[in-house]
């Protein structure tokens, strides 16, 4: 057991929202169903709500904790777990890659600031090769970006971003009131598990992404326009493309397929 955590006040520069919700809480341990001998990683543990049933089930769990008002009630509420580990730092800036040490992949969790949620996620992507899955609460309407279906409006470069990365489960809603303070937004938990193999890999990623964040600038606009000056019409018909469609309408492959024709005409 976990001695009770000191007071703490939410600080808005952090997005702070403490879940509170018991129900919530065990659903979404549930969800992620820990084991003993994986290598969990909470970010942004707060005042432990999800970290004391995460680390009875696994034993050992690391955290990445921004706050440091909120560190030493951290040590204090969980002294008796040998197997817990803090690092002082800002999640944007840590080596994720790093914990994986004996190379167990890492299965990352948070209740993730909504400021920093998608340039969070986008610098976890980066580090795929060491991340097994990953669970995530988030405001509402990123979750559904990132499991949004092609020709829907939510459908945008981080659906493309994810869903090339990832496979992409939107798992349930969590209320405002689960939380003090209680945020404005409805939230949701979204699983993310990286591709042992992607469906359609690109030749150049950094490629794709550029041609992907081209097409979303000017949503309205056609293919046609959006690419113009770096495909022309005709080899997007080539490619079985009509180059009147708008991006929002384009699958993961069909990007893809546009970014592989442009490596191999460079």
């Amino acid at each position: 057991m976990s001695s009770r955590p000191p007071v703490h006040r939410a600080r808005k520069r952090f997005g702070q929202n403490f879940l509170r919700d018991p129900g919530i809480i065990s659903r979404i341990v549930r969800a992620i169903a820990p084991r003993p001998g994986e290598r969990l990683v909470e970010i942004g543990p707060g005042q432990g709500a999800l970290t004391e049933p995460l680390l009875d089930a696994a034993g050992h769990l690391e955290v990445i904790e921004l706050d440091r008002d909120l560190i030493p009630g951290l040590r204090v509420q969980f002294f008796n777990y040998p197997g817990f580990v803090i690092h002082e730092g800002d999640a944007l800036k840590f080596d994720f890659r790093a914990l994986q040490g004996d190379g167990v992949p890492l299965r990352v969790v948070g209740n993730l600031p909504y400021n920093i949620s998608t340039p969070l996620i986008v610098h976890l992507l980066q580090a795929r090769g060491a991340v097994q899955d990953m669970h995530f609460m988030l405001q509402k309407e990123v979750v559904e970006r990132l499991a949004a279906s092609p020709g829907g409006a939510d459908w945008g470069r981080l659906s493309v971003m994810a869903q090339y990365h990832c496979r992409v489960e939107s798992l349930f809603v969590v209320p405002p009131e689960a939380f003090v303070p209680r945020p404005k937004v409805e939230s949701a938990i979204v699983r993310l598990t990286p591709h042992a193999e992607r469906p359609c890999p690109a030749d150049d990623e950094t490629l794709l992404f550029e041609l992907v964040r081209q097409a979303f600038s000017q949503r309205r606009k056609t293919l046609r326009n959006n690419l113009k000056g770096r495909i022309e019409a005709s080899a997007l018909e080539v490619l079985e493309i009509d180059p009147g469609r708008r991006p929002q309408t384009l699958s993961v492959e069909e990007f893809v397929r546009i970014a592989n024709h442009l490596a191999g005409a460079v």
